[in-house]
């Protein structure tokens, strides 16, 4: 079986040590299979009751600080050791009360218990910088309404799992494509309103 998986993880390589494309189906599986070691780590060794991972984003909830300074320490170490890895600097211990940054998302708890999830700032910017690429290219010829379209449908599948219902109207509000530039299109209204009168 591992001959198999190497064969098929070396059939991919584009460059020296660079293999699977993040975007293959493969890749999940295995980032799930090469973590389940840490996994098991969590939940059956320190016994954290609330804890949720997927590929390399997780979240541990848990009252005691001090027990998740240990936890941490625990986690480094099996990783450093184990899987030849290191924590990136998103790695911290915060008060449930701030809220969780998971899977694209910040997950807070209103004062009625009520779980919002609303995208990442950070994820709110990259948004508009590419609905921003998408406008010139559209206009360039670079992309046409059908994939632009494509493009959209991914973004809004992965705003459905939010609360983003404000955020997606804006976008629909303020994605305005057009062969014209913004001044070229000024122009054209202000003749236009110029007829009426």
């Amino acid at each position: 079986m591992f001959l198999i998986m190497r064969q098929f993880i070396d059939s991919y390589e584009c460059a020296p040590s660079k293999g699977l494309p993040l975007g293959n189906q493969t890749s999940s599986w295995f980032a799930l299979y090469y973590l389940d070691g840490l996994d098991r780590l969590i939940k059956e060794k320190l016994q954290v009751r609330y804890y949720t991972r997927y590929m390399d984003d997780g979240v541990l909830v848990h009252q005691d600080r001090e027990y998740l300074k240990y936890c941490l320490s625990q986690m480094k170490a099996y990783i450093g050791q184990e899987r030849k890895l290191e924590f990136n600097q998103k790695t911290q211990i915060v008060p449930l009360s701030q809220g969780v940054d998971y899977l694209g998302f910040h997950f807070y708890l209103t004062d009625t218990g009520k779980v919002i999830r609303k995208l990442r700032t950070s994820n709110k910017k990259r948004l508009k910088r590419k609905l921003k690429r998408y406008r010139h290219a559209y206009r360039n010829g670079v992309m046409d309404m059908e994939a632009v379209s494509r493009s959209l449908a991914s973004y809004r599948g992965h705003l459905s799992h939010g609360n983003t219902y404000h955020l997606q109207k804006n976008i629909v509000n303020h994605l305005v494509l057009s062969k014209q530039t913004k001044e070229e299109r000024e122009e054209h209204e202000r003749k236009i309103k110029e007829q009426i009168r």
